[in-house]
């Protein structure tokens, strides 16, 4: 098939190139010009394991192309994809004028009849606003589908191949046999195909990581609990994991969530509940939640250090989860915040998101290096704010040997060491719900 995606973006380029390799012919769409620009050098604007060969591969094989104009041949594709950001605006709600942006370029430009398939995550509804719009501008052109994305970032291109389920809202016969032959290639192995409503399918996505979500902040609730009865949140997760009605995904505590969907996400079902005069309670609550666990943390900082005038602090992680170089509601940032407001200095390291840290927090007193260990010289503490494999097993002698002070603090906030080990080594070991005494984890 001849398909066009609108947006370069996180979900725009993995959806266009995996599209690409599965032989489908691809143009990539962008109105940033210099993100287009870039991808025609061969330059991926995102950090995804695996991406950057792949986009390289379908480009040479001229599968995937990139551009700032739907041109010929691509104003006669057979879909059209609305991947674009939709940023909440400050209620909370979801941004979408870049989606009818789309919708307008698509109707005034394209050159046959063809299916608009909305990826974008959007408000229960908006795939109907969208066909109402395209109706005004082309009637009987258009079909609107719903086909909403569950890339994880860090594995996208394995959600992408291997997926879970494939969400698609339809009405038509047609437009569901055209998703079907669309979508053949990765069901090879077996049905992944949920066909629904575009209302039904619009609302499966808000409501997944809206889920996802409350798990973490309920962990972390629990994780807030435990440090002041002196219970154990592994022991804790170890046991409600087990139960096979519940399992143990998503069961970790740590600093709180981030990135680009789960804060955004949340926030738009509770807007949208509020709405339609359907408050949801355990979407704003689970808001609330993430927001307390970032000053829990800061609290955290607070106790074992006492005043942060003056301080230097090591951050080991900056991007919001490991694979990635994405810090958008990364906790990282807002504890830097909040210590650069206490007096406090930062230096932080990451495999990938560092210069997006620097430039998202865009303050004085901030600092990155190369090197992990070097972040630790003359460092007051270290505070492991994301679990990437480097930071697993590291030298505690040598965090010792470069850290200020006779017994300084090690505040591993994503509870992936030891507290025994580090606190063998010297250090004062901190950790997310975990007993802060030289015994292992259960």
């Amino acid at each position: 098939m001849r398909l066009t995606t609108f947006g370069v973006g996180y979900v725009g380029l993995v959806t266009g190139t995996g599209l690409a390799e599965i032989g489908h012919q691809v143009l990539c769409l962008d109105v940033d010009a210099e993100k287009v620009a870039r991808l025609e050098r061969g330059e991926i604007p995102i950090y995804e394991p695996g991406l950057g060969d792949l986009v390289k591969r379908n480009e040479r094989s001229g599968r995937l192309h990139f551009s700032t104009q739907l041109t010929a041949p691509y104003d006669q594709s057979e879909l059209y994809f609305i991947a674009v950001g939709t940023p909440p605006l400050p209620d909370g709600s979801a941004d979408l004028r870049a989606v009818f942006s789309a919708c307008e370029t698509i109707a005034t430009t394209a050159k046959k009849a063809a299916l608009v398939v909305v990826k974008s995550t959007v408000p229960v509804g908006t795939c109907d606003l969208v066909q109402e719009r395209l109706e005004e501008l082309a009637p009987g052109r258009f079909e609107v589908v719903s086909n909403p994305e569950f890339l994880k970032e860090g594995s996208a291109l394995e959600d992408f191949f291997k997926p879970d389920r494939i969400v698609v809202g339809a009405k038509s016969d047609r437009a569901k046999a055209t998703m079907r032959t669309l979508y053949a290639p990765l069901q090879l192995n077996g049905e992944r195909l949920v066909i629904t409503d575009p209302l039904s399918s619009e609302l499966v996505k808000y409501a997944s990581n809206t889920m996802l979500a409350m798990r973490v902040s309920f962990m972390n609730e629990l994780s807030r609990l435990c440090h002041v009865t002196g219970a154990n949140i592994h022991s804790v997760r170890a046991g409600v994991g087990a139960d096979s009605r519940i399992g143990r995904k998503f069961l970790y505590a740590g600093p709180g969530y981030g990135g680009s969907c789960f804060p955004k996400d949340v926030q738009a079902l509770a807007a949208l509940g509020r709405a339609k005069g359907v408050p949801l309670r355990l979407a704003e609550a689970t808001h609330l939640a993430n927001d307390d666990q970032a000053l829990f943390l800061v609290n955290l900082v607070r106790e074992s250090l006492g005043s942060l005038e003056g301080k230097r602090i090591a951050f080991w992680g900056l991007a919001f989860k490991p694979e990635t170089d994405d810090v958008r509601e990364a906790p990282s940032l807002k504890l830097a915040e909040a210590l650069l407001d206490a007096g406090a200095h930062v230096v932080g390291h990451d495999p990938e998101g560092a210069k997006n840290f620097v430039k998202a927090l865009n303050r004085d007193g901030v600092s990155v290096v190369d090197s992990e260990y070097d972040a630790l010289n003359g460092s007051h503490a270290v505070i492991v704010l994301t679990e990437w494999r480097c930071y697993r097993a590291p030298d505690f002698a040598e965090i010792r040997a470069r850290l200020a002070g006779d017994r300084p603090v090690a505040l591993d906030a994503r509870n992936i060491w030891s507290p025994a080990e580090v606190e063998a080594s010297g250090l004062h070991y901190v950790g997310i719900g975990v007993p802060s005494t030289a015994r292992a984890r259960s």
